[in-house]
């Protein structure tokens, strides 16, 4: 790989993480009315055919996590190829995938998990490159669920995910005491 076009490739990761990672209020779904769309990330994932869920986390390790649930391969392809999405890529100035996107992802119908991360750069971890956002880490990765499990009184991911064999409780909380 060319260094102009790694430089580049950076440069756009960085842009699609700042985007996507914006001050906490905007990840959160509390964007201003007037603000550009692609601030809202949540929101216009959420706005998608089949998307089933959408939440938002930051770990104890400083990453800033997007969790987002599609029916199946064809919604997952839905939020790929929407205008949003393909705003972030423009943007990010990455190469396609030369296979396509979802390419070894089955089309089975069962529903799909992705996660998108980022670690912003602490202070004093050194300067980024040219002006680019402090950012160390950033992935987007695709799971699906596996058969069992156990729910008590609610679960994770929204309810419209299917589990095979999941075992569901009505309520974690003890019994009242008499």
């Amino acid at each position: 790989m060319r260094p102009t076009t790694l430089i580049k490739e950076i440069a756009g990761l960085a842009v699609l993480a700042s985007l996507i990672f914006a001050p906490a209020g905007l990840i959160a779904g509390q964007a201003p009315a007037a603000a550009n769309p692609l601030l809202n990330l949540p929101a216009a994932i959420r706005a998608t055919p089949g998307c089933l869920g959408v939440d938002t986390a930051s770990t104890s390790s400083g990453k800033q996590v997007i969790f987002a649930w599609f029916e199946n391969r064809k919604a997952a392809l839905a939020w790929y190829y929407s205008e949003a999405h393909r705003s972030l890529m423009k943007m990010s100035g990455g190469p396609p995938r030369p296979r396509g996107p979802l390419a070894d992802v089955p089309d089975d119908g069962r529903p799909i998990l992705a996660i998108a991360s980022i670690t912003l750069t602490k202070p004093g971890q050194g300067v980024p490159a040219q002006g680019l956002p402090p950012v160390s880490q950033i992935a987007i990765e695709l799971y699906a669920p596996l058969p069992g499990g156990l729910s008590a009184g609610g679960r994770f991911a929204p309810d419209t995910v299917t589990v095979p064999g999941m075992l569901s409780l009505p309520s974690a909380a003890p019994p009242e005491a008499q």
